[in-house]
């Protein structure tokens, strides 16, 4: 944590994770400063490439951080988790976790990273409803919603009123009609009193294809990013620092009133273990 509060100011804190010794770009989330690696967010999001290219001396220091808006100091960190932690693959993380990293990744236009998430997500037990809500929402190959469309066709019960609500009406209609159609496939079979669930499996895939046309959005692959922002994307400002060291917005400081202090600070976290990380 940075100095105590001065003048009524409050201050800023370091990450303890994300305040790195050799970072090269300073971002500001909610009073806590993260400083990490420019090339990352360069190579991999056109979004950040463009902001980046728009004032290439932005956020090389405290005083001039990048300030991220719409998004939490916990989620920052979920998403930068994934470079930065050397077990990430070892490491088994819930479905809110690959979430964060799938909305923001989606809103930075990272798409590599967005396919890193879906496939993490692909491999978790999600409910069918908040599978297909989710993949529609953030226009992720709808192929890959198959076993997820079975199951609602298979199961005894019919979608509640609020699983519908949740669905868009092209797509309750779409389950209602593979249902009917998965009866009167199994009817001709000649099973007695059918439902949707005696439907033979590649019968029931076939239907559920020609209703939903998943084939045609195989194509359409995890990275490709969505035409419309599922979420307030989060927004970059560059606060300017007044006179007397302080940094504009949400009555924060930058963690000392002069460059030499600051560079005191990194110093003595430095020693502390911050920063050190790679």
């Amino acid at each position: 944590m940075a100095p105590g509060s001065q003048n009524g100011v409050s201050p800023i804190h370091y990450h303890p994770d994300y305040y790195l010794g050799d970072g090269n770009v300073t971002f500001h989330v909610d009073g806590t400063l993260f400083r990490v690696h420019r090339h990352f967010f360069e190579r991999e999001s056109q979004f950040f490439a463009e902001e980046f290219a728009k004032a290439p001396q932005e956020g090389t220091s405290d005083f001039t951080a990048y300030r991220l808006y719409n998004v939490t100091i916990a989620d920052f960190s979920k998403f930068l988790w994934v470079w930065y932690s050397p077990s990430y693959r070892r490491e088994r993380k819930d479905k809110d976790h690959w979430l964060t990293i799938l909305q923001l990744s989606t809103s930075w236009q990272f798409p590599d990273m967005k396919k890193l998430a879906v496939d993490e997500l692909q491999k978790l037990d999600i409910e069918p409803v908040e599978k297909i809500v989710t993949y529609d929402r953030y226009n992720i190959d709808r192929s890959l919603l198959l076993p997820a469309f079975k199951l609602l066709c298979k199961r005894a019960s019919r979608m509640s009123a609020e699983e519908g609500e949740q669905l868009k009406m092209p797509i309750v209609l779409g389950i209602h009609e593979a249902r009917e159609r998965a009866i009167r496939s199994a009817a001709e079979s000649g099973c007695l009193s059918p439902t949707s669930a005696d439907a033979d499996d590649e019968e029931l895939e076939r239907i559920l294809n020609d209703v939903f046309t998943l084939n045609s959005h195989a194509t359409n692959r995890q990275g490709v990013q969505s035409q419309v922002t599922p979420d307030p994307v989060p927004i970059i400002k560059t606060p300017k620092p007044n006179l007397n060291g302080t940094i504009n917005g949400n009555g924060s400081s930058a963690p000392g009133s002069s460059t030499q202090n600051d560079d005191k600070q990194k110093d003595a976290d430095k020693d502390k273990g911050t920063g050190k990380r790679r």
